[in-house]
């Protein structure tokens, strides 16, 4: 009971750390936005850095020692690893095998760059293929874990391999590898598509898409239904074309022909889940819960 009090006590504090940053660089535009998902990933020391000013919610984490049942489930850790520089550099197993191909580079503490992941925006997306899967989000049994920034502009995946050592997460690996060397290779190259072609999108809508969300004549309710492509304009969420976040929890499974993209709001409530299906090698939308 007190290591989750603790664990919730640290959500708090992440995410309204994260809603004051929001608050202070709203009135700034997004003049930063986007430079994460173009950036090439062309060598193993390209690592992406992000430009949003986080100094005040690095404080706010910094200053306040991250509790012991931050450790038991990885997004908590994360969190916290993503925002404190002094904890990043503790769980960090220098030097660091950075990995492309056959090459392999070791990278030392004093080149380490601060990896700040998705903290520069204000939601982060993740891939499951049932719902089974989701609930290792929640399983303190989980060991292992994967973080991935999938870019599409270069065709390439950085991934991030985390392992809990000794009750405490550490990085052990980062690793660059082609999508098409991905487990996920055949959705993400659908889900490109599928975002940057409205007629593609359009084409991809299974025979029935089952529909959970805002009522558009009532903010206050929620309504369910089936879109068509005649409808399906007005329902269809705007969703990132350049580049997405995944976390693989646990050990990898087996290629599925089910897929589940989620997308979390930091700090804003916003919350998307998105099932596809592929069916005679083609994926089809079949629900949308917004």
């Amino acid at each position: 009971m007190h290591a989750e009090f603790e664990r919730q006590s640290m959500k708090r504090l992440l995410w309204g750390g994260l809603a004051l940053v929001v608050l202070m660089f709203s009135c700034k535009g997004k003049q930063a936005e986007g430079v994460a998902d173009d950036a090439p990933v062309d060598s193993v020391d390209s690592v992406v850095q992000d430009t949003v000013p986080v100094d005040t919610m690095e404080q706010l984490i910094t200053e306040t020692p991250m509790p012991r049942a931050a450790d038991e489930l990885f997004d908590d850790f994360l969190f916290n690893f993503a925002a404190n520089r002094k904890l990043q550099m503790e769980r960090v197993a220098f030097p660091l095998p950075t990995i492309k191909g056959r090459d392999t580079v070791r990278v030392g503490r004093e080149k380490w760059q601060m990896e700040r992941f998705f903290m520069h925006q204000d939601f982060y997306t993740v891939l499951f293929d049932n719902e089974q899967q989701m609930e290792l989000v929640r399983d303190t049994s989980v060991s292992e874990a994967v973080v991935e920034k999938v870019y599409f502009n270069t065709g390439a995946v950085l991934q991030y391999r985390f392992k809990r050592l000794k009750g405490a997460w550490m990085l052990l690996e980062q690793r660059t590898e082609p999508i098409a060397a991905n487990r996920n290779a055949s959705f993400l190259e659908f889900y490109h598509h599928f975002v940057t072609d409205s007629l593609y999108q359009a084409e991809s809508l299974g025979e029935t898409v089952q529909f959970v969300g805002p009522d558009p004549d009532d903010d206050f309710a929620q309504m369910e239904g089936i879109l068509t492509p005649d409808t399906w304009p007005a329902f269809a969420p705007e969703l990132p074309d350049r580049m997405i976040y995944n976390i693989v929890y646990g050990r990898p499974s087996a290629p599925s022909d089910k897929k589940i993209f989620v997308m979390r709001g930091i700090a804003n409530g916003l919350e998307l889940e998105m099932t596809f299906r592929q069916q005679d090698g083609r994926w089809y939308l079949v629900k949308l819960v917004n």
